[in-house]
């Protein structure tokens, strides 16, 4: 089991997550941030520090957001991304992306 950064991460890229994690398995894209699934050790403490629930379990993602498990993986390699292991602020307008629904449109991976 790994955990999974799902869509509602896209344009907001809140990062308290990152200062929690023990394996500094977080990396960060122009918009989105994916955990790498080699190096989660499935501790879940991440999960509570995401304001807008976008980490999930890749055992209870719901079927909508199955396929950010192999984004997940894809962007985690990806040399746009870049490991993260201190926190940075949030997007400048995350607030009025917080809740908006179906962005994966606006995924940035360069």
């Amino acid at each position: 089991m790994t955990f999974v950064v799902t869509e509602a991460c896209i344009q907001c890229k809140y990062t308290d997550c990152v200062a929690v994690c023990p394996m500094d398995c977080f990396f960060a894209g122009p918009n989105f941030l994916v955990i790498h699934p080699d190096e989660c050790i499935d501790c879940s403490i991440c999960v509570a520090e995401c304001p807008v629930g976008a980490i999930v379990s890749d055992h209870e993602i719901p079927a909508d957001q199955r396929h950010f498990i192999e984004i997940n993986r894809e962007l985690a390699d990806h040399p746009a991304f870049k490991r993260l292991s201190v926190v940075q602020p949030p997007m400048s307008d995350h607030a009025r992306w917080a809740s908006v629904p179906d962005k994966l449109q606006y995924l940035q991976r360069e």
